[in-house]
């Protein structure tokens, strides 16, 4: 099973992909999310967004600054300020 993942800016869709798990950085704390985490919406804290492609693999990560982590049924969107490049 796979989480689908979203990361999008106000300037374009930065990825859409199913991946195994991803590591947010909240502003209360890192949570982790797989395929089928209960729903909730957080605000994101300025740090890395850890990406796993598979269980066990080396995180991808990626720098982002501010904004909001929506989860529901589609899976994970990220709704960041600013997306380092």
């Amino acid at each position: 099973m796979a989480l689908h993942f979203e990361l999008v800016t106000p300037a374009k869709l930065v990825r859409s992909e199913e991946v195994h798990m991803v590591v947010v950085p909240g502003t209360e704390g890192e949570f982790g999310v797989l395929e089928g985490h209960a729903p909730f919406m957080s605000t994101i804290a300025d740090g890395a967004v850890q990406i796993f492609k598979a269980a066990g693999a080396q995180p991808e990560e990626i720098q982002v600054r501010g904004g909001f982590a929506e989860v529901g049924k589609a899976g994970l969107t990220l709704l960041a300020e600013h997306v380092e490049d």
